[in-house]
């Protein structure tokens, strides 16, 4: 008894030891308390637009006007830009970030649940405010993110967050903005042998997720009240309905077609998430009206008969087919690589400002918020940042301000906090 008393207040040493040494994510911020004017900047819409020495007015949390050269009125305190670069905060879909906050700990993991169909697992529920790891996202200039459930065949519902919030109730942009359905993987990567081997039960997989999405139509379709509740078909009327998208994360061309024509059997919206061989299919996806939330360029072939640069001309040939596409970068701490992803693209064909608008305004538009955001326009969120150097250059990039509806947030981090730590060391062993 007395050695188990003694464990637990150990124990409760360690926990309180190890808490203090990482300091607190910096406070979310006030709401924009006077009008202010950004002046002297370039001015990259998010539509392919870009406006050179403009100057944006923001108040009460929103663009009053956005333009090349004008006034700022009386009463409007003045950000100078002069030489810098101004773009909308970035958005990253398909993110798990504010779920996971290290990989390898499952206590801080709640990106997933256990079981093969739970589309009424919230991700909303399950956002995490604190994490550590989003300040350092900010710093690079995504400032909103889809909160985004993993695992099984049907994970659960997604939302927009936007990331300076006290908790998950004020960061919600738009909750449960739909269904995340996983195609079943064709073939899988052995780790023992280091071979592709098949996927045994792909065929019977299949069939339990069209049979359980054919019963989810049948109990949304049923009169009101009629029969028990059941949560988990109850999560899928929304998407039935239009409501929600279906999020179809799915690689191969086959598949995507057999998911696409599958969902809008049922009634749904179907958007592609990852979608490796979207390319193949670009007159099927047009027809058919689906946009593509695009994998990491940053990527090697998933065949061996692909060129090596593959991943990289994606975007472009997307592009070039007239197809909508947003780019997006798996994980949470990897969001921090968005813009640079995006810059590989341009590297590989995709034009600028169409990389831009595929971490912004397109991602938008496919998760319904680009009333409010994805674009530096008049009438829209004050969410933007300004940036010395080429946003989605890593050599130059460098965001020296972000805006959240008009607040100015603080790009302290984590990362940055060891960055003067190490740095004040090394420069005192120097100064000897």
């Amino acid at each position: 008894m007395i050695t188990s008393i003694k464990y637990h207040f150990a124990l409760l040493f360690w926990v309180a030891a190890c808490s203090c040494v990482f300091g607190q994510n910096p406070v979310p911020a006030r709401a924009q308390q006077s009008p202010f004017a950004v002046t002297g900047a370039t001015v990259h819409v998010g539509d392919g637009t870009v406006l050179d020495n403009a100057t944006i007015l923001v108040s009460n949390g929103r663009i009053e006007s956005v333009g090349a050269g004008g006034d700022v009125p009386a009463g409007y305190e003045t950000v100078d830009a002069s030489g810098k670069e101004i773009y909308p905060g970035l958005i990253a879909l398909n993110s798990q970030l504010g779920l996971v906050e290290i990989n390898s700990v499952r206590a801080t993991r709640d990106d997933r649940e256990v079981g093969l169909m739970n589309p009424n697992a919230r991700a909303l529920i399950a956002f995490n405010t604190d994490s550590q790891v989003i300040p350092t996202i900010r710093s690079r200039g995504v400032l909103l993110a889809q909160a985004t459930p993993e695992g099984s065949l049907v994970s659960g519902t997604s939302s927009i967050m936007q990331l300076d919030g006290w908790n998950f109730e004020d960061a919600a942009v738009k909750a449960d903005d739909g269904i995340h359905v996983h195609w079943p993987n064709r073939n899988s990567y052995n780790w023992l042998t280091g071979r592709i081997i098949p996927n045994e039960r792909y065929d019977e997989q299949e069939r339990e997720l069209e049979a359980f999405l054919e019963q989810a139509v049948g109990y949304c379709g049923r009169p009101e009240g009629d029969g028990e509740r059941l949560l988990k078909f109850e999560a899928l009327c929304d998407v039935i309905d239009g409501g929600a998208k279906a999020y179809l994360h799915a690689e191969e061309a086959r598949d995507i077609q057999a998911g696409v024509l599958l969902l809008k059997r049922m009634g749904a919206s179907p958007v592609i998430v990852g979608g490796y061989q979207a390319h193949l299919i670009p007159e099927f996806l047009k027809r058919e009206g689906v946009p593509v939330i695009l994998g990491s360029t940053q990527a090697l072939p998933a065949a061996q008969d692909e060129p090596i640069d593959q991943p990289y001309r994606s975007p472009a040939l997307l592009a070039d087919a007239g197809v909508e596409f947003a780019i997006s970068h798996e994980g949470y701490w990897q969001q921090r690589n968005l813009p640079f992803v995006a810059g590989q693209a341009v590297g590989f064909g995709l034009d600028y400002e169409k990389a831009v608008e595929a971490v912004t305004l397109t991602p938008a538009r496919i998760a319904g918020i680009d009333a409010d955001y994805g674009s530096v326009e008049t009438g829209k969120s004050a969410t933007f940042i300004v940036v010395s150097g080429d946003l989605l250059d890593m050599r130059t990039s460098n965001v020296e301000h972000a805006f959240i509806d008009g607040r100015e947030i603080d790009l302290d981090n984590k990362q940055a906090e060891l960055y003067r730590k190490f740095k004040e060391k090394y420069d005192r062993q120097t100064s000897r």
